[in-house]
């Protein structure tokens, strides 16, 4: 059973227990885990209470939902009552919290199964999941490699089989990034459909919180669970329920496809663009209509959500100021080029912000979804500074941000799936964006096209 719709359709056939599956995710974090280092926590102890409880109210005719009685985990910094909480940083270290996150108490409510908590970039501010304090995460496919980050841990924990579905947050491309590199589902919801109350922030107005999976229905059942309004968070929005499963059988006639005439097929791995084209092909013979398209100056967007994000970032991190050498150094100098930043600078990159959403969202008046790849390339080596791109050299966190980085200044809906590998086994990841509060239309294609591939069924070799 690889899918959470497997599991819970076993869990109440009575062909498999809470207890057995959880017990498998936990065993293949002992084994695991020694390679790749996916979690900060293990709560075996509370996992197996979580699923000897789901298993009694599943007998007794008590269903909570779909990921009742499902493992899980949780990226270390979603607040966990009376479970350690770190951030990935020395300033939570001992920070046991006396209160559950709106994330973890939907969980909760849905009778999940919590097995842990994961590994990350330090406090959420990179794209590595480079851990200075609690060490690096490593990628299933290729040890060697990056899992991304900042949810790193997360995406290793799902492509590992560790959990069946882990939770992560996305300030700029942090859940869609490990799912690129690690060959999972990612999905970004609307900004405001998810509540952030009881995470640790990182950028105010562009954290997202999302699920990483292993399938695309996967994705939509969990955002079932976790989408709704919470007065606790500024920024929920209120909106009328609706389903975000997508049928067993799916028609893309008539669907409209859009594929960017520019930025997100430059500078971009000549194996990332061969897939995104079999892609683009393989929705127009299921009967979607697809189209190049010109698309508004992302570049431009990219800087400013760069500009943002060093602003508020640097403006949360200020109370911690005489704490500053318990900072990795990469995070430090990161919020120390905030801290130089004229509010000016910020005041008119939330002004250009709002321009540019508008134009965004006229790319949507004629195609339902827009196809780009995640990531210009395949997961990078832990430590390696530069990638080359199409024979240019490039950051690498600059180069792995850089078609997702934007779409969260703009907070329109994103979802990354597997659409292949390159030539040295590393997942490739395609990116799905839709209008605002339209997962249900991006998950819809997302599932299609996974049900025209066998690439979310393919194991990483540790698996």
């Amino acid at each position: 059973m690889r899918t959470i719709q497997e599991a819970a359709k076993a869990l109440r056939a009575r062909k498999v227990s809470s207890v057995e599956l959880t017990k498998r995710c936990l065993n293949n974090i002992e084994r695991l885990e020694p390679k790749l280092n996916a979690f900060i926590t293990v709560t075996g102890e509370h996992a197996l209470t979580q699923a000897n409880t789901a298993d009694k109210e599943l007998a007794a005719g008590r269903d909570r939902g779909p990921l009742h009685g499902i493992p899980i985990s949780l990226k270390d910094l979603f607040r966990t009552r009376g479970i350690l909480t770190t951030g990935g940083s020395l300033l939570y270290k001992n920070m046991v919290p006396d209160y559950d996150c709106a994330v973890a108490e939907r969980l909760n409510a849905g009778g999940a199964v919590l097995v842990g908590k994961t590994g990350m970039h330090e406090l959420a501010y990179g794209v590595t999941s480079n851990n200075p304090h609690f060490g690096p995460v490593r990628n299933p496919w290729n040890t060697e490699c990056i899992p991304g980050g900042s949810s790193g841990g997360s995406g290793a924990a799902v492509a590992a089989e560790m959990c069946f579905m882990s939770m992560g947050s996305d300030t700029g491309g942090s859940i869609r990034i490990p799912a690129s590199f690690c060959g999972t589902v990612g999905l970004k919801p609307t900004f405001g459909l998810v509540s952030r109350y009881g995470a640790l922030p990182l950028g105010s107005s562009l954290d997202h919180m999302g699920p990483l999976n292993r399938s695309v229905r996967d994705a939509a059942l969990t955002l079932q669970l976790l989408a709704g309004h919470d007065g606790r968070d500024e920024s929920s929005v209120s909106r009328p329920s609706e389903s975000y499963l997508p049928p067993s059988e799916i028609s893309l006639k008539g669907f409209r496809i859009g594929v960017p005439d520019s930025f997100f097929t430059d500078r971009v791995a000549p194996e990332v663009m061969a897939r995104l084209r079999a892609m683009v092909q393989l929705a127009a013979g299921m009967g979607a209509q697809a189209e190049v398209i010109p698309i508004p100056d992302m570049a431009a967007i990219n800087v400013i959500g760069r500009v943002i994000l060093l602003s508020e970032a640097a403006a949360l991190m200020q109370p911690h100021a005489a704490h500053r050498d318990e900072f990795g150094a990469d995070v430090r100098a990161l919020f120390d080029q905030g801290l130089l930043l004229p509010a000016t600078d910020y005041i008119n990159a939330l002004r250009l912000r709002s321009i540019y959403r508008r134009q965004f969202l006229k790319v949507f008046d004629s195609i339902d979804a827009l196809l780009t790849p995640t990531v210009p390339m395949g997961a990078p080596k832990i430590g390696q500074a530069t990638v080359m791109i199409d024979g240019q050299e490039e950051d690498t966190r600059l180069a792995a941000t850089r078609f997702v980085r934007g779409i969260n200044v703009v907070g329109f809906p994103a979802l990354s799936m597997p659409c292949g590998w390159d030539s040295e086994g590393m997942p490739i990841g395609l990116q799905l964006l839709g209008r605002p509060f339209g997962e249900s239309t991006i998950l819809k294609l997302g599932a299609a096209l996974e049900d025209g591939t066998d690439f979310h069924l393919r194991n990483p070799p540790l698996a």
